[in-house]
């Protein structure tokens, strides 16, 4: 494949293996219609969020207010009346939980942490006043991505089973994969089947602070030549905010228990459907020039860092993103379409002060992307 094919030439040239169809992004505006997933249960639940007003919360609790939920936030008050209609308690994960006394819910969603140690404090706390506790983990903890396809069921105990020492390890400085394996294993213990674990991948959308996903709608938009990482067929698998607040939501109102991986779509989307999907959704004049990750890699040019969402795979990580959902997907887990997710993204992002949209936290800088850019078209 010529490293600067157009894309109607790279399309055919992978419909068959990719699916060209399948880019998320349908000839008209019904696209950007969330899909229909199942209908609440119709009974109010109590639902207690541990956070709530980060990246990922506010999503949440749109998602339970919009099902007709009574909805609790508990955090330090640095951010008070973001939402209507939500009792807001203060307090802290470090023992101070003295506003929850004498209260009860059906659901705790816990979003804040991923140190065992605040885990067990909240877990110990409230064991006897909610029916059922929620955590956000992480797909980070999986000590190994080596399953093809990756299955909740399959997987549930592949991550770091030894366990911590707790006599000698400093549980506030577990490295973060751990401290999520960990932090689960505390769930379990003081829940037991009353718990649901949701590791999510790499969570993108309005609102996300890192720009890891935001680089790559950010640097189409921008037109002009893009250096694309690999072949174009590394799968990728992510999850949209308001995708991941919708599923949690409908969780918390059907009771959902057991292990949950979101990330999505269902069906991984390689690389080059990826970039070709936002492209499709700006005005740019484009063209994306796919380099080698070894070309790359003798540049010291990361994967998931200067090439964000990008990760090819490596022994021991084959199914990274390969995630079977169909478990997830049959307990209501939508997707919305790229199209929708790169539109939202782009105008969080220049909604931004033009300090903060200078600042793209990952991915290369301009002056790099074009030196590198200069090397492969000069490679002898």
């Amino acid at each position: 494949m010529s490293p600067t094919q157009d894309r109607r030439d790279f399309l055919k040239l992978t419909a068959a293996a990719t699916g060209a169809l399948g880019l998320g992004l349908p000839a008209d505006a019904r696209a950007l219609t969330r899909p229909t997933g199942p209908k609440p249960s119709g009974r109010v639940k109590r639902v207690l969020i541990l956070g709530g007003t980060g990246f990922i919360g506010p999503y949440q609790v749109r998602s339970l207010l919009a099902g007709g939920h009574d909805v609790t936030i508990f955090n330090r008050g640095n951010r008070p009346g973001m939402f209507e209609g939500v009792e807001e308690l203060v307090g802290d994960r470090n023992g101070d939980f003295e506003s929850l006394r004498g209260k009860s819910w059906d659901v705790v969603v816990d979003n804040s942490t991923a140190r065992p140690d605040w885990v067990t404090s909240a877990g110990e706390f409230l064991r006897d006043s909610v029916e059922h506790y929620h955590y956000v983990s992480s797909r980070s903890a999986y000590a190994s991505h080596s399953a093809v396809p990756m299955t909740a069921a399959e997987a549930a105990f592949t991550y770091e089973t030894a366990g911590v020492d707790r006599a000698t390890a400093d549980i506030t400085r577990l490295p973060y994969g751990l401290a999520k394996a960990e932090s689960e294993r505390e769930v379990m213990r003081i829940f037991g089947d009353r718990h649901a674990i949701f590791r999510p991948g790499l969570i993108i959308g309005p609102d996300d602070p890192t720009d890891r996903f935001t680089y790559w709608p950010v640097r189409i938009h921008r037109g002009g030549e893009v250096l694309a990482p690999g072949d174009g067929t590394d799968p990728v698998q992510i999850i949209d905010v308001r995708d991941l607040g919708d599923f949690m939501a409908l969780s918390a109102d059907r009771g959902h228990t057991g292990i949950f991986n979101l990330v999505g779509p269902a069906t991984p989307r390689p690389m080059a459907e990826l970039l070709y999907g936002i492209r499709a959704v700006t005005t740019a004049e484009t063209t994306f020039t796919w380099v080698p990750r070894e070309f790359l890699a003798e540049r010291e040019v990361r994967p998931y860092a200067e090439m964000p969402v990008w990760r090819p795979p490596t022994p021991g990580a084959e199914g990274f993103a390969r995630f079977d959902l169909s478990n997830e997907v049959a307990h209501g887990l939508t997707f919305r379409s790229l199209a929708d997710t790169t539109q939202a993204t782009l105008d969080f992002h220049f909604s931004r002060t033009p300090e903060r949209q200078a600042e793209m936290r990952p991915g290369l800088s301009a002056e790099r992307e074009a030196e590198i850019l200069a090397e492969w078209h000069a490679r002898g």
